[in-house]
Formats: C-alpha cells, sequence, structure tokens
C-alpha cells in the first residue's frame, strides 16, 4: 500500500481519549438501472453486497456497520450478512441522488457516528487488510478523508468529436519517445472501492477535503460491476482474488449431500399399488462421478429412509439413511477421515441441515432451500434441487481447488525452497 496526502487538518487523538466511532456505510439502492437489484444478486454464490460485508466484519475496525437501503430484500440480505439497516427516504432513492445526501440523510439519523467509511457494494475483491490500514491513516494518522485509488499504465488522448475540424492531441505522452510499461510509473485514478471521511467534513457537503489521503489498492483487487457484461469477468476475478474469510481454503475431500431437495427434487410420486418414485437430474449424477475422480469422496444423508431410491439410483456412495441427528453422522464421518472442518464440503436444504451447513469449510443449498438454510450457507445455487445443484455445487469446489492449488503455487514460488529450485 502506498498513501498520498495533501491539504490540512487536525492531529490524530492523543492517548487515553476514547476513539472515533467509525461507522461502514454501504449504499444499496433497489433500483439499479443497469442490473435489476445489482447489489443482491449472486457472484460466485454470494449475494453481491455481501462480499465487502463480510470483508468490513472482519476487519474489525469498525464500530457499527450498516446497509442504507430503501429495499426490503436488500434489507433481508444485509441482516443475514449481520449489518444494521437504515431505511433510506425517497428523496434520496431517486435516480438524481447523490452518494452525499445518502450520506448526509445517515448522519443526520445517527448522531454518534464520527467518521464514515462508505464501502461501494460493487467492489467484491475489497480485503480485510485494506480497511484496516485506512482505518489507521484516520484514526491514527488524522487524516480527514481517505478514498481508494489503483494505478493504471494507459495512454490518453484528447477527444475528438464528431464534425470537428481537428486532430487529437496526446495528454500524458509523448509519441515519439513512449514510455515501456517497465519504465513508467503510470498514475493513479479513483477506483470507487471506499470513501471514509469526517463527519464535519461531510456536513460541509465534502468526501474528499481537508487533510486528505489515498490509498492505492492492488490491480487484481480492483473491481466494479457496472453492467451486465462485467458479470461472469467479475466472477472469475472473485474466484482467483476475493476474500473468503479469516480461515485459509483447504482441499475439500469429502463432500456430504442431503438427499431429499438436493439430490432430488424432494417430491414423492406414489404410484397406485402404493410404491415410492422420485425423480432425478443426470447432470448431478455426472456432479458425483466428476467429484470422485477428482479424489472427493461423496456421502450422502437423510432423513428418511430412502435405500430403495439409492439402489435404483447406483450412485455407489455410502449413505446414512433414516438419521434423525445429520450433524453427528457429520461430525463421525469426519473424525474417522481424520479430516479437518475445513476439509469437508456440505449441500443441505432443511432446517435441519443448518448446524451441518454451519460446521462445513465449504457450504452449498439449492436455489430453492429454506430460508434458514440460506442464511447458514456460503454458496446458493443459481440451480434447484433435483435440477442440477449437485453439479453446480461440484463446479464450484472444483474452482476453488484451483483458488488452493494456486496460492500453493505462488507460497512455494517465493518460499526459499521454491526460489532455489527455480535456479536449478
Amino acid at each position: 500500500m502506498e498513501a498520498g496526502a495533501g491539504g490540512s487538518g487536525t492531529p490524530p487523538a492523543g492517548e487515553g481519549r476514547p476513539r472515533a466511532h467509525l461507522a461502514a456505510l454501504v449504499l444499496a439502492r433497489g433500483g439499479s438501472k443497469g442490473i435489476p437489484l445489482k447489489n443482491i444478486k449472486l457472484l460466485a454464490g454470494v449475494p453481491l453486497i455481501g462480499w465487502v460485508l463480510r470483508a468490513a466484519s472482519d476487519a474489525g475496525v469498525f464500530h457499527s456497520i450498516w446497509v442504507s437501503t430503501d429495499h426490503d430484500e436488500i434489507e433481508k440480505v444485509a441482516k443475514q450478512f449481520g449489518a444494521q439497516v437504515h431505511r433510506r427516504s425517497p428523496e434520496v432513492s431517486q435516480d438524481s441522488s447523490t452518494s452525499l445526501e445518502a450520506i448526509r440523510e445517515f448522519l443526520n439519523q445517527h448522531p454518534e457516528v464520527d467518521i464514515v467509511g462508505n464501502i461501494q457494494a460493487t467492489s467484491p475483491c475489497l480485503h480485510p487488510s485494506d480497511l484496516i490500514k485506512v482505518a489507521d491513516l484516520i484514526q491514527k494518522e488524522g487524516f480527514d478523508s481517505v478514498f481508494s485509488v489503483v494505478r493504471r499504465h494507459q495512454f490518453r488522448w484528447s477527444e475528438v468529436k464528431k464534425g470537428e475540424n481537428r486532430m487529437t492531441e496526446p495528454q500524458n505522452l509523448n509519441p515519439a519517445k513512449r514510455y515501456r510499461r517497465q519504465d513508467w510509473p503510470g498514475e493513479l485514478y479513483e477506483n470507487g472501492s471506499f470513501y471514509f471521511a469526517k463527519r464535519n467534513l461531510i456536513e460541509k457537503g465534502y468526501l474528499q477535503g481537508g487533510k486528505m489521503a489515498y490509498y492505492e489498492m492492488r490491480a487484481e483487487h480492483s473491481v466494479d460491476i457496472d453492467i451486465d457484461i462485467d458479470w461472469p469477468i467479475a466472477e472469475q476475478r472473485v474466484l482467483s482474488f476475493g476474500y473468503f474469510g479469516k480461515e485459509p481454503l483447504k482441499e475439500v475431500k469429502l463432500l456430504v449431500c442431503s438427499i431429499e431437495g438436493c439430490l432430488t427434487n424432494g417430491r414423492i410420486y406414489v404410484t397406485e399399488d402404493q410404491k415410492e418414485m422420485v425423480s432425478y437430474d443426470y447432470r448431478d449424477i455426472v456432479g458425483v462421478d466428476l467429484l470422485k475422480k477428482r479424489g472427493i469422496q461423496v456421502r450422502l444423508i437423510s432423513e428418511r429412509d430412502c435405500s430403495k431410491t439409492l439402489a435404483a439410483i447406483q450412485l455407489g456412495c455410502i449413505a446414512k439413511v433414516g438419521t434423525v441427528n445429520k450433524l453427528q453422522v457429520l461430525e463421525d464421518w469426519k473424525k474417522d477421515m481424520g479430516l479437518s472442518w475445513k476439509e469437508v464440503a456440505y449441500l443441505g436444504n432443511e432446517e435441519s441441515d443448518v448446524e451441518c451447513l454451519k460446521k462445513a469449510g465449504m457450504s452449498g443449498v439449492p436455489a430453492d432451500a429454506c430460508a434458514l438454510a440460506q442464511k447458514a450457507a456460503g454458496y446458493i445455487c443459481k440451480s434447484s434441487g433435483g435440477c442440477g445443484a449437485v453439479r453446480e455445487f461440484a463446479e464450484h469446489i472444483f474452482l476453488l481447488l484451483e483458488k488452493v492449488n494456486s496460492v500453493r503455487k505462488q507460497m512455494k514460488a517465493v518460499s526459499p525452497a521454491g526460489k532455489d529450485a527455480g535456479r536449478k
């Protein structure tokens, strides 16, 4: 990180003085024009706003974390991630409303707040370490405002509008002596990830002013989602560079899947001769086979005695049916295999799965899972139970395994042994 300063301001609080109340504030209006309800659209299985709320929570520097919204569904998701909700007024929820107007309304209703960290919901690669350093700049080094920037190596030219009889002109280069990338430090651009400012500055109508500093974010963490075409690109970036929680990712070695509502759609068809039938999606069977080929053991669990169903599907997986305590079964399997919770993945859909979802290092639910299960899960599938959710969750596991392997390669490259190996 590099910070640049300018302007003038007050010195930091002295020893013994109470630290100013720093509030994280995420503005999440429901009326997004580019992508409807963009702020809670699933990105890599997590609602978009969830990525920054997770980072803010784990940073541990905020006295309170808020989402300002005018929409019931956004409020619901915000609370699931532990944030408090400020219901903004219609006056500051218009297409023409500015961020500053929404922040000032928030401050008017929350006199306890001294500093606002306005974090953009559309920056899913934000990490707690960035927020910790920015909080120090304001609380310990006495800056009045800090904002995020990213370094870019782009040559700029003046715009020539249609019908104008003139030539374009270089803005930041000499065409006769073009820089090589490695010889040019580039330029700093605001990336919009966050704006921190003290109350007195905001009340004067500014988010940037007084004693100012910028915080330079890593280029790979600088992601902003504006239009639909950015979504798949952002998902890949998040899977590679996003923040997944305090605990480091580990390679999954066991997936436990609930049968009803995950492997099947939960429906039971009864024939005239009282025989039960269920349906499943062949894509899910392929997903199970792919997991096995990657060395991941798949086990099934159910509260019903569905032995005949399993025999018909012929998955060849260890299964526990007719159980009343899924968590105990999961703990026994984990212990028998000598695994940590980080090496266990769980796919469930009902209230009886909630504790298992909370314990597992990687957890997922189908799109039609109950609300409590969705709240406990780390990944929400786009597919419903019995309609490809198992295959989708398998793909999610594979993508995160690629992230684990990528981190391992990076650590090996910078370790002394790795460096020695590279010189041989």
